[in-house]
């Protein structure tokens, strides 16, 4: 294993050597700086079984780091909402913040790893863009990324997995992401 000082991602040098000088020539920059570039990548778990069994959270979160390489913190409710029993600071969900290498490796393993492991996949919608050069997209089985060990895992649960960019728009955000090879139907 390389020390953290020497180590790069690998879609870090794709994005230097590669995808900057094909954004540049697409779109006819005349900087660099005003080049789009990934932000974060924000992953989330919203638990609906925890009304029932608060230990779920902890299982969800233990699941979540493992996937993302860094500690999930726990998301509680802001106000008490008597229908689906839920009361203030109760434990829902589960969720973390990916920026640097972590964000690059994560986007890695999803688009080579994660995404051909689901069933029947075809593609990704490209048209989950917000208007303003951010992504985002669902999943229905956490399982699918090689972390999870699925002999241990109790219940399979969803997660969403927002990637925002400093894309002015959705069109150049979607050439950023096709130039990490984000696997797009349309």
């Amino acid at each position: 294993m390389l020390d953290a000082a020497t180590y790069t991602a690998r879609l870090r040098t794709h994005y230097r050597d590669v995808v900057k000088p094909a954004l540049m020539a697409e779109f006819g920059y005349k900087n660099e700086m005003q080049l789009p570039r990934l932000d974060k990548i924000v992953l989330n778990m919203g638990i609906g079984e925890a009304v029932k069994d608060t230990k779920k959270v902890k299982s969800a979160q233990e699941d979540l780091s493992a996937i993302a390489g860094q500690k999930a913190v726990i998301t509680k409710a802001k106000n008490s909402i008597a229908g689906f029993r839920v009361r203030e600071e109760m434990p829902l969900g589960t969720k973390v913040t990916l920026r640097g290498d972590r964000m690059y490796e994560f986007l890695d393993r999803l688009i080579t790893v994660a995404l051909p492991r689901v069933r029947d996949f075809r593609g990704v919608k490209g048209t989950s863009f917000d208007g303003r050069g951010n992504y985002a997209m669902g999943l229905k089985e956490h399982i699918v990324f090689p972390e999870i060990n699925f002999d241990k895992v109790d219940e399979v649960w969803g997660m969403d997995i927002i990637i925002c960019t400093t894309a002015k728009t959705d069109a150049e955000a979607k050439a950023l992401l096709k130039q990490f090879n984000m696997p797009f139907t349309s």
